[in-house]
């Protein structure tokens, strides 16, 4: 998922630099709500790999395969980019017709992948994802990049509210134990949210994050959402006042709609793939190096003046 909130800013540049450019956008099915709150995508082509490989000689596996494929090769494409640079997606880059371009071999996450490609880009690998993305489509379109990043996302309709106006998201799952933070630092920070006048809604995606949830929210107060898709969840992360979340799809899809954003790193340096956004944005902890609540604490946006005490301040 951070994958695809990180190339955002990419199709952006290619929507405002290449005239009357269509784009298509291949990713995976659980993640296809994103690239269509992009107004430049004119069409998602979701797979299910992830679901697919596990049986790749099932009679249903082979019929998904054979219909993806058939959509990828409907038309000749101009140009067919690889921004993972993986060979996974350099493979899935040969099944669309036309010339495939991507990173060169010492910029690519996985070197043996750029031998897919007809057309080569050397990008600096020491820089942040939005930057190496936005790089690569530069160097293939002709055209500089300028300007600081634009997500330039629609938020989505939400199907469920919080109950709170203002309202902060809390986002204590991870793919792995490491990234977790302790639920005691968890209880300290929605304290101080709590005490600033925001709701609270703890987000969740499992049912090991589901069950840390309820704990939370039983000490600490606020929601706990029913499971929620990727569109109804970023439909609730666009119109919260705050997003403080580990390294996780959710956390930067907050970022990128422009929310103020706070990303807690326990197992992974931020530096590459920190939190970046519109917004009031930062990152904290790297590897080996957990956050305390005190460094978390401070990064918390100053409380906001209710709206009847900003009528009745003195000027």
């Amino acid at each position: 998922m951070g994958d695809v909130v990180h190339t955002m800013p990419t199709i952006s540049d290619i929507a405002a630099s290449v005239a009357n450019v269509q784009i298509d956008w291949l990713v995976e099915a659980p993640f296809a709500a994103l690239p269509a709150m992009h107004p430049a995508i004119r069409t998602v082509i979701p797979i299910a790999w992830r679901k697919w490989r596990k049986r790749l000689f099932a009679a249903d596996t082979r019929a998904a395969l054979s219909a993806a494929r058939a959509q990828l090769k409907a038309e000749r494409y101009d140009l067919i980019i690889d921004f993972q640079g993986l060979i996974k997606s350099a493979l899935w880059a040969t099944q669309a017709r036309g010339p495939r371009a991507g990173f060169d071999w010492a910029s690519a996450r996985e070197p043996l992948a750029s031998l897919f490609y007809a057309k080569r880009a050397a990008v600096e690998v020491n820089q942040h994802a939005v930057e190496r993305s936005r790089q690569l489509a530069a160097a293939h379109l002709n055209y500089s990049v300028t300007g600081a990043q634009r997500f330039g996302l629609r938020a989505p309709n939400a199907n469920w509210h919080p109950q709170g106006k203002r309202y902060a998201v809390l986002i204590t799952g991870a793919s792995r134990p490491e990234k977790l933070w302790p639920e005691s630092s968890w209880q300290a920070i929605a304290a101080a949210l709590t005490a600033q006048g925001l709701a609270l809604v703890w987000f969740w995606g499992s049912a090991v994050e589901g069950e840390r949830a309820k704990r939370l929210a039983a000490v600490s107060g606020g929601e706990v959402p029913p499971f929620l898709t990727v569109n109804d969840a970023s439909a609730v992360l666009a119109r919260a006042s705050l997003c403080v979340g580990l390294d996780t799809g959710f956390t930067h899809i907050a970022a990128a709609f422009g929310v103020a954003t706070i990303g807690i790193y326990c197992d992974h340096e931020p530096g590459l793939v920190g939190i970046v956004g519109d917004g009031n944005v930062a990152s904290v902890g790297g590897r080996g190096m957990v956050p305390t609540v005190t460094e978390v604490a401070a990064l918390l946006p100053a409380p906001q003046m209710p709206e009847a005490d900003r009528r009745e301040s003195p000027r």
